[in-house]
């Protein structure tokens, strides 16, 4: 079940007596639980019928004689456990399993586990997912950020193009409550009858649509030597807001996909999408990119990433070197 499909059945107050939301990422965790917590009892109710307990001061006998009581004001009591992921499951678990086979069926159980997966094959979890909702929240990978961020500001009713959505990836990284907030900046800020544009993406969220790493990567690509530079000595003079380890990164995610774009014995535009995850806006560029790094050459530049990827940690680089110093370093190395 999707994280959208259980927020539509808690408005419609379409609920399950047992919750155990989980995974690497906590934004739909919060999400769900926050929605849980805000939308069945109001504000008058929730003093008498809802508690609140977090993991790793409570023990699951705390949390079951609470669950086995029935609400006082409303038609709903609700018990969150937050931070979940600090009860001592395997020495307690049992206790809770005989509550899990008769919730309370006026009790809303909601365990927030956060910062991993819990372990589904125990019993506990199969009979927490056969009486209730087991939701895993997974992580976002990066070939997936931008994706996201289309179809969430599509929910909102907007239109992004390509490219502003791919510098947003680019530049926030794969925390979703991070992109979130960004994204919610643009529903509020960016009129619905138009698309999204890299411009607004600047204005909104402080992205410089000139010097950022995807211009970097593009510049690299087309093998555009003055644009590169100029960017580079952007990052140099603003290293808090373009940090080595981002810029490194960055770059090696495009060069990995422009190898891989090598090996593709299927060229076409929807082929390369798929299998590079990227919008097909952008094929046209790895194509021009493949015919300025040849597979050598790209082996060549992902060493050289790795070897500043060490650098910038201190590993063989002179006590006096700034990170754009390498950088530059590392920009020639790419480019000869």
């Amino acid at each position: 079940m999707s994280a959208q499909s259980i927020l539509s059945d808690i408005k419609q107050r379409k609920f399950k007596p047992l919750y155990l939301l989980h995974g690497e990422e906590s934004y739909y965790i919060d999400l769900i639980s926050d929605c849980i917590e805000g939308s069945v009892l109001d504000e008058s109710q929730k003093g008498f019928d809802q508690t609140i307990l977090y993991g790793k001061d409570t023990d699951f006998s705390t949390i079951v004689s609470a669950a086995k009581r029935y609400p006082m004001l409303s038609e709903y009591q609700v018990i969150l456990v937050k931070e979940a992921q600090g009860l001592k499951w395997k020495g307690d678990d049992d206790f809770l399993m005989k509550y899990i086979e008769q919730p309370t069926p006026t009790t809303i159980l909601v365990f927030a586990f956060k910062h991993g997966k819990f372990d589904k094959r125990t019993k506990l979890y199969k009979a927490l997912e056969k009486k209730g909702i087991a939701f895993e929240s997974e992580k976002l990978y990066d070939n997936k950020v931008a994706p996201w961020i289309v179809e969430e500001l599509q929910r909102n009713g907007q239109r992004v193009h390509p490219q502003a959505a791919a510098l947003m990836a680019d530049y926030l990284g794969t925390d979703l409550s991070k992109i979130a907030n960004e994204v919610q900046k643009l529903v509020l800020n960016v009129p619905k009858d138009r698309e999204i544009s890299v411009q607004d993406i600047e204005q909104n969220i402080g992205i410089s649509k000139d010097f950022n790493v995807f211009e970097l990567n593009s510049a690299l690509g087309k093998r555009e030597v003055l644009k590169a530079v100029q960017i580079v000595d952007y990052f140099a003079s603003n290293p808090k807001s373009n940090p080595f380890v981002v810029v490194i990164g960055s770059l090696a995610g495009y060069f990995t996909k422009l190898l891989k774009y090598h090996y593709l014995p299927d060229k076409s535009s929807a082929v390369v999408a798929k299998e590079l995850g990227v919008h097909p806006f952008f094929t046209k560029e790895y194509d021009m990119a493949a015919r300025n790094f040849n597979r050598r050459k790209l082996f060549d530049v992902l060493s050289v990433l790795r070897e500043y990827d060490l650098k910038s940690k201190g590993l063989n680089a002179g006590p006096n070197t700034s990170d754009g110093d390498l950088m530059r370093e590392m920009i020639f190395k790419i480019l000869n």
